[in-house]
Order: structure tokens, then C-alpha cells, then sequence
């Protein structure tokens, strides 16, 4: 699975649990990722940029962290420990490599 699966298959996640699962009731369906990263014990801003395919790949702890606070079952959380096998860090982009003189 590559970083983009590893964002879609969270998304689905985050808006396929009710926010009366976790919380008091509202009118909207599914999690903020503010409420997802608040349950998984990690920042809004980090959440938001694994989902958003930004930043590094996410440790083993921290996906077993999300798949707490998004309330997984045991092939969900084998899904998404098995993309953190399979996704690949971004390549550097040209502005951050160096090229010798």
C-alpha cells in the first residue's frame, strides 16, 4: 500500500465513526481530525499531515496509536500496520538536494 491508500483508508475511517461513539452528539457525521488526534494521544497538526500524505511515514507506535482512537477492528489495524510496511518516505524535491559545484 502506498501513502496515498494509507490516506484514503484513514479518511474512510475518521468519517465512518460517529461522533456519539466518542463524544456528545452533533449534527455532522464522522470525526474531526482534531477529534481523531486527540483520541489517538497525537497532535491535530501531525494527524492531519499523515492524512494529508505530508511528513514522514508514521512509526508502528503511532499507527497502533490511530487505530486505537479510530476504534479498530483486528483486520483494520492489520490493514494499516501493513501499509506502514509498504509506504515509501516522499523523494527529496529538487530545492532540498544539493548538486556539487
Amino acid at each position: 500500500m502506498d501513502r496515498p491508500e494509507l490516506a484514503k483508508f484513514l479518511r474512510e475511517r475518521r468519517e465512518a465513526l460517529q461522533p456519539e461513539d466518542v463524544g456528545p452528539r452533533r449534527r455532522t457525521s464522522g470525526l474531526r481530525r482534531e477529534e481523531v488526534a486527540a483520541l489517538s494521544g497525537v497532535s491535530s497538526d501531525y494527524y492531519s499531515r499523515i492524512e494529508q500524505q505530508r511528513g514522514p511515514v508514521p512509526s508502528e507506535q503511532i499507527l497502533a496509536a490511530i487505530a486505537h482512537g479510530l476504534h479498530l477492528t483486528l483486520a483494520e489495524r492489520d490493514h494499516l500496520s501493513a501499509s506502514r510496511a509498504t509506504a515509501r518516505p516522499r523523494a527529496p524535491s529538487a530545492a532540498t538536494t544539493s548538486t556539487p559545484a
